[in-house]
């Protein structure tokens, strides 16, 4: 196998290969099942907004590796045959996806290798390690990480887990949706009207509009990495494009999404909303002295649109606060500085 340090040069995502079936509500419903067996349901917190109004906090940042990604990872996972489990999994990620994989494959006693980026946060990288799996790094914006996984899977036989292109981790994250649907019922007298929640390449926005099919879903996305919004608004999947800006929601940093991501956010009328880095910034700090939660940038995009009225917020419009995972001393700028 070639080292992956040699595989060199700027190169389009490489789509996972296609998938037999769709994502379905029934399998998201399957998915909530496994996710209700194995751990707590993430608090609803009811947040007031400082123009007014309230909205309601789903805190995925609170998961095990501090992610809703574990959802995705434990639906695939367990989900997998004898053989492929014995084969081991691949997985590319900034590190949410990364630890959910990881602690999903953990626990089921399967190998777990992970592509992530150089510039990935420190927190990030070390606990996946820490959670068993083996670490390949890449330059983000001068490697293809697709690229990278596939020929570790070619080499080691071992299957592809990926972060959003993949039914079974879109229905997993979907069960995000089914909980806060039922938690909306108790706490806010009904189901959502709006879900507003961040979006990297759009498995979590895809989850959450099979959960919730009464409710529009707002997918948001940092300025300049807006190319789910932009291809929502286009009709057709457009990538970031060359020398995207520097963001602080390295969650959030795809490329392009996929077209079974999009087939499912097209087909409910989807359209997206981007923010900026300072918005994001004092969504983060809002959500610590509000609701004393560390949620990292990525995590706090969707709060950074509804409070920057860029969303509006009615009373039953929920948030999803996806991910806390944030290196301490980026966190203790961001709220010293609010």
């Amino acid at each position: 196998m070639t080292n992956p340090s040699e595989i060199l040069g700027p190169s389009p995502e490489i789509s996972p290969a296609p998938s037999a079936r769709a994502p379905t509500r029934d399998g998201v419903l399957r998915a909530a099942g496994k996710m209700a067996a194995l751990l707590p349901t993430t608090p609803l917190l009811a947040l007031e907004l400082p123009g007014g109004g309230t909205v309601w906090c789903k805190a995925e940042c609170l998961q095990p590796v501090g992610a809703f990604k574990i959802r995705g990872a434990w639906h695939r996972l367990t989900d997998m045959s004898d053989d492929e489990r014995a084969r081991g999994v691949v997985a590319v990620s900034s590190g949410n996806h990364a630890q959910g994989v990881a602690w999903a494959a953990q626990r089921l006693g399967i190998a777990a290798t992970i592509v992530m980026p150089s510039d990935a946060p420190a927190v990030k990288l070390s606990e996946t390690r820490r959670l068993g799996a083996e670490v390949v790094l890449y330059e983000r914006l001068t490697q293809s990480r697709e690229a990278i996984a596939a020929e570790i899977c070619t080499a080691r036989g071992c299957v592809l887990v990926h972060a959003y292109g993949d039914p079974w981790v879109i229905e997993g994250q979907g069960s995000t949706g089914i909980e806060l649907a039922s938690q909306m019922e108790c706490y806010a007298g009904g189901g959502p009207t709006r879900i507003v929640t961040p979006c990297g390449g759009g498995g979590l926005a895809a989850g959450l509009a099979l959960a919730c099919p009464d409710a529009e879903v707002v997918p948001v996305e940092p300025e300049g990495w807006d190319d789910v919004t932009r291809s929502l608004a286009g009709g057709a999947i457009v990538g970031v494009g060359v020398n995207p800006p520097r963001t602080a929601c390295d969650a959030l940093q795809t490329m392009a999404t996929y077209p079974i991501n999009f087939a499912v956010m097209t087909a409910r009328g989807m359209q997206g909303v981007a923010v900026s880095e300072a918005e994001v910034r004092a969504a983060q700090a809002n959500a610590f002295a509000r609701l004393r939660l560390v949620v990292e940038p990525g995590g706090a995009a969707a709060l950074a649109a509804v409070m920057a009225g860029k969303v509006p917020a009615d009373g039953r419009t929920a948030v999803i606060l996806s991910g806390g995972n944030v290196d301490p001393a980026a966190f203790a700028r961001v709220i010293s500085d609010s």
